[in-house]
């Protein structure tokens, strides 16, 4: 892999903006110029862990059946998170279905 604009390899920024989720894919996609490859990763960081944020919340705030839901997808969160992380680490441009497409088209 090549170098990125931020210094790092591009595998190992685009495995740290999935680290904090969308905060740290937030940060890489304003400090990343030149690879795409690593603002792809850093903008399906972004619309994956913030919406599913977003949604966890709302969800947090329903009473028992929202609160069970919430619970659900904070583990689907942690599988996604330690998948794309290693995806991300491997040089691959993994795409999540729907999202991976608005990323790719979001990042270049």
């Amino acid at each position: 892999m090549a170098k990125s604009s931020t210094g790092l390899e591009e595998n190992v920024a685009a495995l740290l903006s999935y680290v904090v989720g969308w905060i740290t894919g937030l940060v890489f996609f304003l400090i990343e110029k030149d690879s795409k490859f690593v603002k792809f990763h850093a903008m399906q960081s972004i619309i994956t862990f913030g919406g599913l944020m977003i949604v966890s919340i709302i969800l947090g705030i329903i009473p028992v059946i929202g609160w069970v839901v919430s619970w659900l997808l904070n583990i689907l969160m942690i599988v996604l998170w330690i998948i794309l992380m290693i995806k991300a680490y491997q040089g691959e441009k993994f795409k999540l279905p729907t999202i991976g497409d608005l990323a790719e088209k979001w990042s270049a």
